[in-house]
Formats: C-alpha cells, structure tokens, sequence
C-alpha cells in the first residue's frame, strides 16, 4: 500500500485512527491492533511475501533469546544471526544479480530464478541487525515479543524507513497518554502529511513525466535538454524519497509517534561529507555505526588511508544496497572517492573554497551521479553524460528545446526555490517540539 493513494488515504488510515483513538487504550490491545494493520498494509502489496517478514520476526526474536539469556557464546550468536539476515537479503534481492555477472564472466547459460525481493527487506533486515547489537551491548534488554513484532512491522515506517532503533520505538509504545488524541500532534502530522503529498504528487510526479519521455529517447537528447533531464530526476528523487519519509512521519505524529529524522535539506550541502550527513540520515548512522567504525576498530593500526579505503568499500556495499545493478555500485564507488577528495582537502589543504562554489561543485556532483540511480546501465549513462559536457551545441546557434514545455520549466524552478531557499518539513516539528 502506497501512502499517496486513495485506499490509504480515503480508507485506510482514517480506519486506523479511529480504532487507535477509541479503542487503543489498554496497551496490548493497542499493540496488536498495530500489528494487525501494518500486516495488512503490508500484504497489500504483495500477500505471498508476508511469510518472509513473520519469518524474520521470529528468527531475531530467537536470535535475542539466545542473547539474552542462554549461556551460548553470545559474539558468535550474533554473528550467525547478522549473517543469516544478510543471507536471507542477499538470497531474494542479489540471486538474480549474481547468477547474470556469473553467466557473463565465464559464458555460462544458467537460469535465473526469477526471484523477487520482498517489499522493505532491507529496511527490516537493518532494523533487526541493529536491534540484535543492541541486545548484544545490553543497550537493549527484556524485549516482549509483541513489542519486537510492532517495531520492525509499524506501517509508517515498514516501506522506506527512516530506520529506527529499538529504544526510541517502544518507549512510545508503551506510553498509554499517546493513546489518547492530541490536536497538536494530528494537526502537525496532518500538514506533514500533506507536504508529503503534494512533493509526491505534483512535483515528483510531474518531474518523473519528462524524465521517463527523455530516457526512453536519450539517443536524441542534446546539451540543454541533457541538463534538464539530470536537474528534472534530482529533484524528482529527492521530492520522491522525501516526500514519501515525510508522509510516514505525518502519519506517525497523527497516531502521537515520533519518527527518526531522514532529510535535512541534503541540496543545500556545501561538501559530499555534508550531504551524507542530511541526506537519507538514518542509512548514514547504520554505515557509520555498524559498518564503517566496527570496521577500522577492528585494525590493529590505523591510518588515513587505510580509513580512507574502508570507507570506500563501505559506500561500495552502499551502493549495492540500493539495488541489484552495477549502476548502483558505480555510483556508490563515485561517492566514495568524492568523500576521499573531501576528507583529503581537509587534511592536506590549508585553504577554504568560497562556501558558494563549495556548493556549486557538490550540487553538480550530485546532480550528475543520481542519473546512476535511473539509468538502466552504465551505457545509458555514459550517454547522457556526453551530452552534458557536449558545451559546443551553445555556439552552433541551434538551441532546440521544443520538447520542453513552460509547465515543466516552471515545475523544475519552483522545486529548486523550494529546495534552496526554503525551510524543510523537519523545521516544523522542531519548532513544535521547543515550543
């Protein structure tokens, strides 16, 4: 179930609200109440994958036993239960991937297995590794398995995240007083919501219009209309993804639950190593916290490059994660060496680039890599970027954008006036939140 569409919010979610507020006042009938529905709204998408989900439940809620309180090596049961999880990720959402590089590499004929990956895995799969370290250091401790359901299943943030942890979860869970309804939570919610709705609808939507009529004819595309396609699916992308977070955080704060920030105006970043601290937030704590600094720690010396490296293969699986394409691993490889370049310039160069250029070179280094993420290959890429840096179409006095309509332009300024020089949806509840 999509948030934007009309069964959710016409049907579903007003059905849930009522029964939350008039009938989520004990708190296990409130908690399975929650379950229940975010089954559904899960299952909606498709029904055969909510097997694999109740699944994965059940096989961490084992996993934490096991931690908790069995007299079992507990760094060997996590490390069994962190690698079951990745193979069940890497089983239904990578199969396919490898068996093709395989085929290729060594002219090989074998079949694909025509698996697809269930909706959210990897959203759950890093939700339930980040709950079994936590059991691991104690930060997490007496876990009911009603709460572990509701945490990786609470449909705001089942689809794609933010990714949450354990203990900022379940506290709100439990607060009966969240069951009772607050005029200013819903109304906030609502008008995050709202926001959500109209990045979704009329900017992403729209944006996504002329970037699908440009790709399926990019062998015609010239220099102008090169630019306006990138600038068309950044803004397409982040009006996507962030509108999305923003809807599922409205729909949480309408039920008087908090979510994990995910954006802080990511466009605005004046170096990569920026960027990466606003955008898509949650997936930056989890590389960094679980990935990237167990990583170095484990070295028995450490060094600038040696870090350096780490953090490149560490954006290289990032990449991966994204998706089951090279284009994705390219573009984390990209994003990788631009945050060598950054932390070089930092520490070898004693001198400041104007903050207006800073962020001129990031924006456009964004701009450029996030083509990766609609490409269907490399190919296709390396394709529009010729004709981006094709500067000699300028002066042969055939400036042709016929096919770019007033509408469009008119989409694309506005969506960078908002991104650049207006507040983020997060700046609301902040606000609320010091008042």
């Amino acid at each position: 179930m999509l948030f934007y569409t009309p069964i959710y919010l016409f049907l579903f979610l007003p059905v849930i609200l009522y029964f939350y507020y008039n009938f989520g006042s004990i708190t296990n009938i409130r908690k399975t109440f929650l379950i229940f529905f975010s089954l559904i709204f899960y299952s909606y998408w498709e029904i055969k994958f909510l097997p694999i989900i109740i699944f994965s439940i059940i096989l961490n809620y084992f996993f934490y036993i096991l931690i908790a309180k069995s007299n079992l090596n507990k760094k060997l049961v996590l490390w069994v239960g962190i690698l079951l999880n990745l193979t069940i990720l890497i089983l239904f959402k990578y199969t396919n991937f490898v068996i093709d590089n395989y085929n290729y590499l060594f002219q090989s004929n074998i079949e694909n297995l025509n698996i697809t990956f269930p909706l959210a895995i990897s959203f759950f799969t890093f939700q339930s590794i980040i709950f079994l370290v936590n059991c691991y250091d104690k930060d997490v401790i007496d876990v009911k398995i009603i709460d572990y359901c509701l945490f990786i299943t609470f449909f705001p943030q089942l689809v794609a995240g933010p990714i949450v942890k354990y203990k900022e979860m379940i506290p709100q869970f439990n607060n009966d007083s969240l069951s009772k309804f607050k005029s200013t939570f819903f109304y906030l919610g609502f008008t995050i919501l709202l926001i959500g709705f109209i990045k979704k609808t009329i900017f992403a939507d729209s944006l996504g219009i002329f970037v699908d009529q440009n790709y399926s004819d990019i062998e015609n595309i010239n220099f102008f209309t090169s630019w306006i396609l990138s600038l068309s699916f950044t803004f397409q992308l982040y009006f996507d993804f962030s509108g999305y977070v923003d809807m599922a955080t409205g729909s949480a704060l309408m039920l008087n639950i908090k979510l994990s920030q995910n954006f802080n105006s990511p466009f605005k970043s004046c170096s990569i190593i920026d960027f990466w601290h606003r955008w898509h937030m949650t997936l930056s704590n989890f590389l960094t916290n679980f990935v990237f600094t167990p990583w170095i720690m484990s070295l028995k010396s450490i060094n600038f490059l040696k870090t350096m490296l780490i953090l490149l293969l560490v954006f290289i699986l990032a990449g991966l994660w994204h998706g089951p394409s090279w284009t994705y691993v390219v573009f984390g490889l990209l994003h990788g060496f631009g945050l060598i370049i950054n932390h070089s310039f930092r520490k070898f160069i004693f001198f400041k680039i104007h903050s207006l250029l800073s962020w001129f070179i990031t924006f456009n280094f964004i701009n450029i890599t996030f083509l990766m993420f609609r490409s269907e290959n490399i190919s296709d890429f390396i394709m529009i970027f010729k004709q981006m840096i094709d500067y000699k179409y300028l002066f042969n006095g055939n400036l042709n954008i016929s096919g770019i309509s007033f509408n469009h332009f008119f989409i694309l300024l506005l969506s960078m006036i908002i991104c650049f020089y207006f507040k983020n949806s997060n700046y609301l509840i902040g606000k609320f939140n010091r008042e």
